[in-house]
Protein backbone atom coordinates (compact mmCIF):
# COMPACT_ATOMS: atom_id res chain seq x y z
CA UNK A 1 0.00 0.00 0.00
CA UNK A 2 0.98 3.63 -0.26
CA UNK A 3 3.71 4.40 2.23
CA UNK A 4 2.74 8.07 2.44
CA UNK A 5 -0.72 8.49 4.01
CA UNK A 6 -0.46 12.25 3.43
CA UNK A 7 -0.20 11.89 -0.35
CA UNK A 8 -3.09 13.52 -2.25
CA UNK A 9 -6.17 11.43 -3.01
CA UNK A 10 -6.07 10.91 -6.76
CA UNK A 11 -8.82 8.32 -7.30
CA UNK A 12 -12.09 8.29 -5.34
CA UNK A 13 -13.36 4.97 -3.96
CA UNK A 14 -16.30 4.59 -6.41
CA UNK A 15 -13.91 4.80 -9.34
CA UNK A 16 -11.49 2.35 -7.75
CA UNK A 17 -14.30 -0.10 -6.96
CA UNK A 18 -15.55 0.21 -10.54
CA UNK A 19 -12.07 -0.47 -11.87
CA UNK A 20 -11.53 -3.70 -9.95
CA UNK A 21 -15.09 -4.96 -10.44
CA UNK A 22 -14.68 -4.40 -14.17
CA UNK A 23 -11.33 -6.19 -14.23
CA UNK A 24 -12.83 -9.17 -12.39
CA UNK A 25 -15.94 -9.24 -14.58
CA UNK A 26 -13.94 -9.15 -17.81
CA UNK A 27 -11.64 -11.91 -16.55
CA UNK A 28 -14.68 -13.96 -15.57
CA UNK A 29 -16.35 -13.39 -18.94
CA UNK A 30 -13.22 -14.51 -20.78
CA UNK A 31 -12.85 -17.60 -18.56
CA UNK A 32 -16.49 -18.67 -18.88
CA UNK A 33 -16.40 -18.23 -22.66
CA UNK A 34 -13.20 -20.29 -22.82
CA UNK A 35 -14.59 -23.13 -20.70
CA UNK A 36 -18.08 -22.99 -22.20
CA UNK A 37 -20.75 -25.52 -21.29
CA UNK A 38 -23.03 -24.59 -18.40
CA UNK A 39 -20.78 -21.62 -17.57
CA UNK A 40 -22.10 -19.83 -20.64
CA UNK A 41 -25.12 -18.87 -18.56
CA UNK A 42 -22.77 -16.95 -16.28
CA UNK A 43 -21.01 -15.56 -19.33
CA UNK A 44 -24.26 -13.86 -20.31
CA UNK A 45 -24.85 -12.59 -16.79
CA UNK A 46 -21.34 -11.16 -16.61
CA UNK A 47 -21.95 -9.39 -19.92
CA UNK A 48 -25.00 -7.64 -18.47
CA UNK A 49 -23.01 -6.81 -15.33
CA UNK A 50 -20.24 -5.28 -17.44
CA UNK A 51 -22.78 -3.13 -19.26
CA UNK A 52 -24.08 -1.93 -15.91
CA UNK A 53 -20.55 -1.04 -14.83
CA UNK A 54 -19.91 0.84 -18.07
CA UNK A 55 -23.18 2.75 -17.64
CA UNK A 56 -22.13 3.65 -14.09
CA UNK A 57 -18.75 4.89 -15.37
CA UNK A 58 -20.35 7.03 -18.06
CA UNK A 59 -22.58 8.76 -15.53
CA UNK A 60 -19.75 9.09 -13.01
CA UNK A 61 -17.66 10.58 -15.79
CA UNK A 62 -20.19 13.40 -16.02
CA UNK A 63 -21.13 14.05 -12.38
CA UNK A 64 -18.43 12.37 -10.29
CA UNK A 65 -15.15 13.58 -8.81
CA UNK A 66 -12.93 15.86 -10.87
CA UNK A 67 -10.37 13.19 -11.79
CA UNK A 68 -13.21 10.89 -12.88
CA UNK A 69 -14.86 13.42 -15.18
CA UNK A 70 -14.25 13.11 -18.90
CA UNK A 71 -14.04 16.88 -19.15
CA UNK A 72 -10.94 16.76 -16.95
CA UNK A 73 -8.89 14.20 -18.87
CA UNK A 74 -10.33 13.92 -22.39
CA UNK A 75 -8.34 16.59 -24.21
CA UNK A 76 -7.35 17.46 -27.73
CA UNK A 77 -4.26 16.67 -29.84
CA UNK A 78 -2.36 19.58 -28.31
CA UNK A 79 -2.36 17.98 -24.86
CA UNK A 80 -1.24 14.65 -26.34
CA UNK A 81 1.66 16.33 -28.13
CA UNK A 82 2.62 18.18 -24.95
CA UNK A 83 2.56 14.92 -23.02
CA UNK A 84 4.78 13.18 -25.58
CA UNK A 85 7.22 16.08 -25.28
CA UNK A 86 7.25 15.75 -21.51
CA UNK A 87 5.50 19.10 -21.01
CA UNK A 88 2.21 17.84 -19.53
CA UNK A 89 1.51 18.06 -15.82
CA UNK A 90 -1.63 16.98 -14.08
CA UNK A 91 -3.29 14.36 -11.91
CA UNK A 92 -5.36 11.39 -12.92
CA UNK A 93 -5.33 10.06 -16.47
CA UNK A 94 -2.72 11.53 -18.78
CA UNK A 95 -3.80 12.37 -22.37
CA UNK A 96 -2.72 8.98 -23.72
CA UNK A 97 -4.37 7.20 -20.81
CA UNK A 98 -7.57 9.03 -21.68
CA UNK A 99 -7.55 7.46 -25.14
CA UNK A 100 -7.13 4.05 -23.54
CA UNK A 101 -10.10 4.67 -21.23
CA UNK A 102 -12.35 5.71 -24.11
CA UNK A 103 -11.25 2.78 -26.26
CA UNK A 104 -11.85 0.24 -23.49
CA UNK A 105 -15.27 1.65 -22.60
CA UNK A 106 -16.26 1.69 -26.25
CA UNK A 107 -15.15 -1.84 -27.08
CA UNK A 108 -16.62 -3.21 -23.84
CA UNK A 109 -19.96 -1.66 -24.76
CA UNK A 110 -19.87 -3.19 -28.24
CA UNK A 111 -18.78 -6.56 -26.86
CA UNK A 112 -21.44 -6.72 -24.16
CA UNK A 113 -24.31 -5.39 -26.29
CA UNK A 114 -23.63 -7.71 -29.22
CA UNK A 115 -23.22 -10.62 -26.82
CA UNK A 116 -26.69 -9.99 -25.46
CA UNK A 117 -28.14 -10.72 -28.91
CA UNK A 118 -25.62 -13.38 -30.01
CA UNK A 119 -26.00 -17.16 -30.29
CA UNK A 120 -23.76 -20.15 -31.01
CA UNK A 121 -26.25 -22.40 -32.88
CA UNK A 122 -25.76 -25.08 -30.23
CA UNK A 123 -26.66 -24.40 -26.62
CA UNK A 124 -26.28 -20.69 -25.93
CA UNK A 125 -28.06 -17.54 -26.89
CA UNK A 126 -27.80 -14.10 -25.35
CA UNK A 127 -30.46 -12.90 -22.92
CA UNK A 128 -32.08 -10.70 -25.59
CA UNK A 129 -31.51 -12.93 -28.61
CA UNK A 130 -35.15 -13.99 -28.78
CA UNK A 131 -36.20 -10.35 -29.13
CA UNK A 132 -34.61 -9.94 -32.60
CA UNK A 133 -34.73 -11.71 -35.96
CA UNK A 134 -32.32 -14.47 -36.98
CA UNK A 135 -30.38 -12.22 -39.35
CA UNK A 136 -29.81 -9.72 -36.54
CA UNK A 137 -28.64 -12.48 -34.21
CA UNK A 138 -26.18 -13.71 -36.84
CA UNK A 139 -24.81 -10.19 -37.39
CA UNK A 140 -24.49 -9.58 -33.65
CA UNK A 141 -22.64 -12.88 -33.25
CA UNK A 142 -20.09 -11.91 -35.89
CA UNK A 143 -19.48 -8.53 -34.28
CA UNK A 144 -19.25 -10.15 -30.85
CA UNK A 145 -16.47 -12.46 -32.00
CA UNK A 146 -14.61 -9.66 -33.75
CA UNK A 147 -14.84 -7.28 -30.79
CA UNK A 148 -13.63 -10.05 -28.47
CA UNK A 149 -10.29 -10.07 -30.29
CA UNK A 150 -10.12 -6.28 -30.16
CA UNK A 151 -10.88 -6.32 -26.45
CA UNK A 152 -8.14 -8.84 -25.71
CA UNK A 153 -5.72 -6.71 -27.69
CA UNK A 154 -6.64 -3.58 -25.73
CA UNK A 155 -6.32 -5.41 -22.42
CA UNK A 156 -2.87 -6.66 -23.43
CA UNK A 157 -1.88 -3.12 -24.44
CA UNK A 158 -3.19 -1.80 -21.11
CA UNK A 159 -1.12 -4.31 -19.13
CA UNK A 160 1.93 -3.58 -21.28
CA UNK A 161 1.56 0.14 -20.56
CA UNK A 162 1.45 -0.56 -16.81
CA UNK A 163 4.63 -2.61 -17.08
CA UNK A 164 6.29 0.08 -19.23
CA UNK A 165 5.60 2.85 -16.72
CA UNK A 166 6.84 0.63 -13.92
CA UNK A 167 10.12 -0.26 -15.63
CA UNK A 168 10.86 2.85 -17.69
CA UNK A 169 9.53 5.64 -15.47
CA UNK A 170 9.60 3.87 -12.07
CA UNK A 171 5.93 4.82 -11.73
CA UNK A 172 3.54 2.37 -10.06
CA UNK A 173 0.09 2.74 -11.62
CA UNK A 174 -1.46 -0.14 -9.69
CA UNK A 175 -0.93 1.06 -6.11
CA UNK A 176 -2.81 4.36 -6.55
CA UNK A 177 -5.77 2.42 -7.95
CA UNK A 178 -5.74 0.39 -4.73
CA UNK A 179 -5.14 3.13 -2.18
CA UNK A 180 -6.44 6.09 -4.15
CA UNK A 181 -3.33 8.10 -3.28
CA UNK A 182 -0.39 9.07 -5.41
CA UNK A 183 1.99 11.87 -6.42
CA UNK A 184 0.51 15.12 -7.68
CA UNK A 185 2.53 17.90 -9.38
CA UNK A 186 0.24 20.52 -7.86
CA UNK A 187 0.10 18.89 -4.45
CA UNK A 188 -3.70 18.67 -4.62
CA UNK A 189 -5.97 15.74 -5.35
CA UNK A 190 -9.53 14.97 -6.31
CA UNK A 191 -12.38 17.03 -4.93
CA UNK A 192 -14.71 14.05 -4.68
CA UNK A 193 -18.25 13.78 -5.96
CA UNK A 194 -21.57 14.53 -4.21
CA UNK A 195 -23.48 11.61 -2.69
CA UNK A 196 -26.52 12.15 -4.89
CA UNK A 197 -24.31 11.88 -7.98
CA UNK A 198 -23.14 8.48 -6.74
CA UNK A 199 -26.75 7.40 -6.12
CA UNK A 200 -27.68 8.46 -9.66
CA UNK A 201 -24.73 6.60 -11.20
CA UNK A 202 -25.52 3.43 -9.24
CA UNK A 203 -29.21 3.55 -10.17
CA UNK A 204 -28.39 3.94 -13.85
CA UNK A 205 -25.87 1.11 -13.71
CA UNK A 206 -28.25 -1.26 -11.93
CA UNK A 207 -31.07 -0.41 -14.34
CA UNK A 208 -28.91 -1.09 -17.39
CA UNK A 209 -27.61 -4.38 -15.96
CA UNK A 210 -31.16 -5.50 -15.15
CA UNK A 211 -32.48 -4.46 -18.57
CA UNK A 212 -29.85 -6.41 -20.46
CA UNK A 213 -30.48 -9.52 -18.37
CA UNK A 214 -33.64 -9.95 -20.41
CA UNK A 215 -35.75 -11.04 -17.42
CA UNK A 216 -38.46 -8.61 -18.52
CA UNK A 217 -39.02 -10.51 -21.78
CA UNK A 218 -41.95 -12.87 -22.00
CA UNK A 219 -40.80 -16.50 -22.09
CA UNK A 220 -40.92 -18.09 -25.54
CA UNK A 221 -44.09 -20.07 -26.25
CA UNK A 222 -43.89 -23.78 -25.62
CA UNK A 223 -43.75 -25.88 -28.78
CA UNK A 224 -47.09 -27.27 -29.85
CA UNK A 225 -47.09 -31.00 -30.41
CA UNK A 226 -49.75 -32.93 -32.22
CA UNK A 227 -51.74 -35.35 -30.09
CA UNK A 228 -50.83 -39.00 -30.38
CA UNK A 229 -53.80 -41.30 -30.95
CA UNK A 230 -53.74 -44.94 -30.02
CA UNK A 231 -55.83 -46.45 -32.81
Amino acid sequence: MNKDPTAPLIWDWPLRLFHWLLAGAVAGAVATAWIGGNLMLWHGRLGAFILGLVAFRLVWGLVGSNTSRFSQFVTGPGAIIAYLRGQWQGIGHNPLGALSVLALLGILTIQAVTGDFAHDDIAFQGPLAQAVAQDTRDSMTRWHRLSANLLLGLVALHLAAIAYYRVKHKQDLVRPMLTGRGPSPSGTGTSGGPWYALVLAVLVGVSVAWGFQGTWLAPPPAPVTAPVHDW
